[in-house]
């Protein structure tokens, strides 16, 4: 018998558990995210279904029960890697928290977390993350004044699923050797890519501030951060439309102040990240 396919449905959500962070209750057919990262942890749990997604220079697949962690500052995309599509819940955990947990983990200061880029098949951890997830949503679900042991029952699951993908899976990013020749060409092209994202900029104005081409300027670029400087540009909008959006600003205000030709022009960006668009985000 075939199975029936899952629907594009998301909704973003906030717990106090988790200060400053986003989760994710969602599945999708059709919807196929773009090449984008995020400034924190990308903790999911695929709970049916299977995604793919390239990352770190590869195809992964990851299916019901693993749990495909992405580290902060990651390009990453994804789609349906099986007819049905996929069911998924996600923590956006925030850099700092998870850092903060680790050092508390070891009883000292550790160094940043980070993940390898095999997707993590781990059942036990998936149904720890699966369900410090749900009793968050449903503690949320509650309103403003949760019963206590709901609310501790949630953070409890919460430090529970966390501290278990730390110690079981958790590694220290190495080092580079030294710097690559170019890196302060790149840094010298993101610098001024980010200082006024409502600034026009043509290729020829990075080539003439790192002294190269046009067309070798968007080679190193595209080489070493995995976009090409206009992709970049416009996740480093989405990335920076999210704190005014959180803050209520309209979300016209925020695309005119994020450097989008207008309204439409971020919202369509807006749902190729994060699977909805702007005003629903805002609404979580």
């Amino acid at each position: 018998m075939a199975l029936s396919r899952f629907r594009d449905s998301a909704r973003y959500w906030r717990s106090p558990l988790l200060p400053g962070a986003e989760l994710l209750t969602a599945e999708y057919h059709d919807h196929e995210f773009t090449s984008h990262w995020h400034d924190t942890y990308t903790v999911p749990v695929i709970e049916e279904g299977a995604e793919w997604f390239r990352y770190s220079g590869t195809r992964h697949v990851a299916e019901a029960g693993s749990v495909p962690v992405i580290n902060p500052g990651e390009i990453h995309n994804g789609a349906r890697a099986v007819d049905e599509g996929w069911r998924y819940r996600v923590m956006y955990v925030p850099v700092d928290y998870l850092h903060d947990l680790a050092s508390e983990i070891a009883g000292r200061a550790q160094p940043l977390p980070w993940f390898d880029a095999e997707v993590i098949r781990d059942i036990d951890l998936a149904r720890r993350v699966s369900r410090a997830h749900r009793l968050m949503e449903a503690q949320a679900a509650e309103g403003p004044a949760p019963a206590p042991a709901d609310l501790l029952a949630a953070e409890d699951a919460l430090i529970d699923a966390l501290s278990t993908l730390l110690t079981r899976h958790a590694r220290t990013r190495a080092a580079p050797l030294a710097g690559a020749p170019d890196e302060p060409r790149v840094e010298v092209m993101k610098a001024l890519l980010a200082a006024d994202l409502t600034t026009q900029l043509r290729v020829a104005d990075l080539g003439v501030a790192v002294g190269l081409s046009p067309f070798h300027a968007t080679r190193l670029f595209t080489q070493a951060t995995g976009l090409p400087p206009h992709a970049w540009r416009t996740q480093l909008r989405l990335q920076r439309a999210l704190a005014p959006l959180r803050a209520g600003v309209s979300v016209a205000d925020v695309a005119a102040a994020q450097g989008f030709t207008d309204q439409s022009h971020f919202t369509r960006h807006f749902r190729r990240m994060f699977g909805v668009p702007p005003g629903r985000w805002q609404m979580a």
